[in-house]
């Protein structure tokens, strides 16, 4: 017999409905987006050698869009192909030394592409040619070197903005350097003035970033494009980053900058200076970005119009006059 009465059941019913509901389920956690694209290796054109492309994220705040920077500061194995004209069959045999007539004055060649005066010093200075940076070059060389790989690959190429190029350096840490604000650990990092004994290294000796890039801070210090000078608003600003053998740690932070000077290229004896090389600048050298490598160039030669043959004038006919009678002289009077 159920010995329950009706008021336990009702307060039973009644301790039911005064219970919580169940707390909710705890949301799912979602994982951060993982920037995955894939490193790539451009081809240098007729040479034996590929510049090594890494993947860097963007920034959306700093509004930065995901590009692929040099892992490293381009070679002479890549800019000697450039300087020299060593892509032009032709040209590489007549002039093994180096530039051709057209490359020696400094003006478009038949590719259409300008490239630099041969140097007036050895452009190594005696430093280290093969894994070496490239040194010595104005924002300009550098500039169109960008420009000449574009035309020859079809990606598009270019020198990193100021502010792109200390994303890359940071690789997302905080502080001045890309390890953090730490000065002890720079040397595993850099080639600076403690440690390069007045020299540059070759590239990649040191440790990277966490991004996979050598050699942002310290060894070779390397151009970006800058914003416009106040002056000349019309005329994109050059700087340049990140330091060099020759640097104290000051200067290798991620935002120390220096402004073009004339002190680069003093001794430089042209009149007027060479705009492609800095005499006294052994310690600039660049990086380059792409973009994207799945981006091309419409690469395909320009078809113009065949000239139309000179429309000839219709000949004239020549026509003759109408013959008339021979009026009659009148005799002449008699006197």
């Amino acid at each position: 017999m159920n010995s329950t009465t009706p008021f336990a059941l009702l307060l039973s019913a009644s301790l039911a409905a005064a219970q919580p509901p169940p707390a909710p389920a705890p949301p799912a956690i979602v994982e951060p987006q993982i920037f995955s694209v894939k490193p790539f290796l451009q081809d240098v054109p007729s040479a034996a050698y590929k510049i090594e492309m890494v993947p860097i994220p963007g920034d959306a705040a700093k509004n930065i869009k995901p590009l692929w920077f040099s892992k490293t500061e381009i070679t002479w194995e890549a800019f000697d192909v450039y300087i020299y004209r060593l892509d032009e069959p032709q040209a590489a045999l007549n002039n093994p030394e180096g530039a051709s007539a057209t490359a020696a004055a400094g003006v478009p060649g038949p590719d259409g592409i300008t490239r630099p005066t041969k140097p007036y010093l050895p452009p190594d200075r005696g430093f280290g040619h093969e894994g070496f940076a490239a040194i010595g070059m104005s924002h300009k060389s550098a500039t169109e070197f960008c420009t000449w790989l574009s035309k020859k690959t079809g990606r598009v190429y270019r020198l990193p903005t100021e502010q792109e190029w200390e994303h890359a350096c940071l690789a997302g840490t905080e502080g001045p350097y890309c390890f953090g604000d730490d000065a002890s650990k720079l040397p595993d990092y850099a080639w600076s003035a403690a440690n390069a004994e007045e020299s540059p290294h070759p590239v990649a000796k040191k440790k990277p970033n966490a991004w996979g890039l050598y050699d942002m801070h310290g060894n070779i210090a390397e151009w970006c494009d800058a914003a416009p000078d106040a002056k000349t608003p019309m005329i994109p600003g050059s700087v340049v980053k990140g330091g060099s053998y020759m640097s104290p740690p000051e200067d290798e932070k991620a935002t120390a900058r220096k402004p073009p000077d004339r002190a680069w290229n003093a001794s430089d004896p042209q009149i007027p200076k060479s705009k492609w090389w800095l005499a006294n600048a052994p310690f600039i050298g660049f990086r380059i970005v792409c973009e994207s490598p799945d981006v091309k160039l419409d690469l395909k030669p320009e078809v113009k119009p065949e000239p139309k043959p000179d429309a000839k004038p219709e000949p004239k006919l020549e026509t003759k006059p109408e013959s008339k009678p021979d009026q009659q002289k009148a005799p002449a009077a008699k006197p």
